[in-house]
């Protein structure tokens, strides 16, 4: 790969190679592109949702009070703005409101989405091709125990740095499925041990997440009675993302949040290898239009999607191509190659990215924490570090009528020990900061 020619083409890569932060413009957001796939392709993935209502409602406790419904909270957060403002040395004219997927049964991520709507699937598929299951039964009885037995002749592998591993584990398990989870480096051992506690068989690897999936690939495509829900490339994975924008629909309506010409909306989502963030941005477009602007959030040491659309090579570049080690305290982010449907789909639909240093998402874990006592996943931070860049280099964004939503994609499940460090590490950050 000519390095030289690269950046002669695309000169922001010469930042990118640096690692400084930077706001990338998508030169194709807006055009007219034909899409593979559709508006009703996520309303047959909302349908499959409410199919499996009973059952999730049955298997999984915390979600009796919604009636089987994975769904997380929109929260104005208020001071968390003030604070924002405050570290930020300027005013944020419009409203800040927080996704908090890090509060989404199951998984406690957004990967609940997507790696249980994948799992859903394969198991009504499984269902309909070897029992009497027909779309008008209560999903409910998929809990028995013929079910169970039933499940258990097949498997399900998924490779992951973390929070995909534990949706799909978790809920493959729950079904009877033999469930083995490819972890790489960056996985956390709380995750590994949470998914052992379920039934879960981990494979370990000291390597990135690009290296491991293909060794997850090549065991799945030995057993034809496997499942292999592939992070690089699922639709079903993305179809399952995209229902949120369907959910964020009605939540906007209750909350009184606008969105036409006059109230733009600005949806900011941390982007590891792509996946989850096209899936939900793909279904903002679809579902509310040119008025929702989506923005990725990359970590300067991996700014995988942002190379990749950058450079439109998507899948075909790596971010050790251009000299980056791909390491980052965001575990759910440490993803050096991009999804091979990332790129493409969101190349008209994507209004651009930003990079952010590490340090600057446990200030944000902190400040959270203390304003709206919500605890999120550094990960799940990323937002906050893009709207200031953001709105400089996108000064109609910055008006007093924009509504900004940063997506917390996880964190509820972290234990006490892992919060109080990130904690902790964002505070001691935030006074050096103050008294420097």
């Amino acid at each position: 790969m000519d390095k030289q020619k690269l950046i002669q083409e695309h000169p922001q890569i010469k930042d990118l190679m640096a690692k400084k932060p930077i706001v990338w413009r998508n030169p194709d957001y807006g055009e007219r592109a034909p899409l593979p796939l559709s508006r009703a392709q996520i309303f047959d993935a909302v349908a499959r949702w409410e199919r499996f209502a009973p059952y999730l409602e049955r298997v999984f406790p915390e979600t009796v009070a919604t009636h089987g419904v994975i769904e997380s909270p929109l929260i104005r957060i208020d001071r968390m703005r003030a604070a924002w403002e405050m570290l930020n040395h300027q005013s944020l004219h419009g409203q800040l409101y927080l996704k908090a997927d890090s509060e989404l049964p199951v998984s406690g991520s957004i990967k609940s989405r997507g790696g249980i709507y994948e799992v859903l699937k394969f198991a009504e598929r499984v269902a309909m091709q070897r029992s009497d299951l027909t779309y008008l039964d209560d999903y409910g009885v998929l809990a028995n125990s013929d079910y169970h037995r039933l499940f258990a002749q097949y498997g399900v592998i998924v490779a992951s740095t973390g929070n995909l591993a534990l949706s799909v584990g978790i809920a493959a398990a729950s079904f009877g499925f033999k469930t083995t989870v490819y972890m790489s480096h960056d996985a956390r051992q709380w995750k590994k041990d949470r998914l052992r506690a379920n039934g879960v068989t981990v494979k370990e690897f000291d390597t990135d997440f690009s290296s491991v999936i293909p060794l997850a690939r090549q065991a799945a495509a030995a057993d034809p009675h496997c499942h292999f829900v592939d992070d690089e490339g699922s639709t079903d994975l993305f179809l399952g993302y995209a229902v949120a924008a369907v959910r964020l629909q009605h939540q906007f309506k209750k909350q009184g949040i606008k969105v036409d010409a006059k109230h733009p909306v600005v949806v900011y989502l941390p982007a590891g290898v792509g996946g989850s963030p096209s899936g939900v941005a793909f279904g903002l477009k679809m579902i509310m239009g040119a008025n929702v602007h989506p923005v990725f959030c990359e970590p300067t040491h991996v700014p995988s999607v942002t190379l990749g659309m950058m450079t439109k090579l998507n899948e075909k570049i790596s971010v050790q191509d251009i000299g980056l080690d791909g390491l980052t305290a965001a575990d759910g982010l440490a993803v050096s190659r991009p999804s091979r449907i990332a790129g493409k789909i969101m190349r008209t639909l994507l209004l651009g990215s930003v990079t952010f240093n590490d340090d600057d998402l446990f200030e944000y874990v902190s400040e959270l924490i203390d304003t709206q006592k919500i605890t999120v996943e550094p990960s799940a931070a990323a937002g906050f570090t893009a709207i200031k860049p953001l709105t400089t280099a996108v000064p109609e964004l910055g008006g007093a009528n924009v509504t900004h939503v940063v997506w917390a994609t996880g964190g509820d499940m972290m234990p006490v020990s892992e919060r109080e460090r990130d904690y902790q590490r964002g505070t001691t950050l935030l006074t050096h900061e103050r008294f420097n």
